[in-house]
């Protein structure tokens, strides 16, 4: 008999950052079944309003169930409030609703970022319901230690969006190079005041792009 813990797709990177005039969210699009390669395409950053993003690590199921859950909830309360939710009202609502689950746990590790009137910010998001603010960078998944050494090597507060950008690219791609449940393309969104943009970048260019750096 297969244990449950074999078939739940895991093996990600995810990277959030804030520069001066927002947030970048980027991870990797592999998603894995034990030693398979399950998908190529997968989706691991999701739109939850029009300035707040999520990214994802662990269960793809029980990811996409907090996706579906936490988009409601900020729907129905910018209709009851007649104002969108904070970011950080955002990850405390889910990070509630983690807590509340913990003796059937979903298997993730979140990242929520976004802009609002505060300004940009991130929380990291576990899987107990344990929230914490991100004052500069974060990374999550199995990944994350390689994309780590990335980002506290070049990371600046006074960052442009595209040196941003730029960065959160080159530390995804590091993890690509050693992590096996790290892979394919990376996507990247850009959050701003005024924009939410989401782009794909092949690994190829990825690739080349690191290199130009080093």
């Amino acid at each position: 008999m297969l244990d449950v813990s074999e078939q739940i797709m895991k093996g990600t990177t995810t990277v959030g950052l804030i520069f001066k005039d927002g947030v970048v969210l980027a991870t990797e699009m592999r998603a894995t079944m034990g030693n398979l390669i399950a998908s190529k395409r997968a989706k691991k950053i999701y739109k939850i309003t029009p300035r707040i993003g999520m990214t994802t690590a662990g269960g793809v199921g029980d990811a996409q169930q907090l996706v579906r859950i936490i988009q409601v909830e900020c729907s129905l309360y910018e209709m009851r409030r007649g104002r969108t939710m904070s970011v950080g009202a955002a990850s405390t609502l889910l990070s509630n609703y983690l807590n509340q689950n913990r003796y059937y746990p979903y298997y993730v590790q979140l990242l929520m970022g976004g802009f609002d009137e505060g300004g940009p910010s991130v929380y990291s998001v576990d899987a107990m319901g344990g929230a914490t603010r991100e004052e500069e960078i974060v990374a999550t998944g199995s990944g994350s230690p390689f994309a780590y050494g990335v980002l506290e090597d070049q990371y600046r507060p006074d960052m442009t969006e595209e040196e941003a950008k730029d960065l959160a690219i080159r530390a995804v791609r590091s993890a690509m190079r050693r992590d096996a449940g790290s892979g394919e393309n990376i996507m990247v969104v850009v959050i701003m005041k005024d924009k939410y943009e989401e782009s794909i970048v092949s690994g190829l260019q990825a690739q080349s792009a690191a290199r130009q750096t080093t």
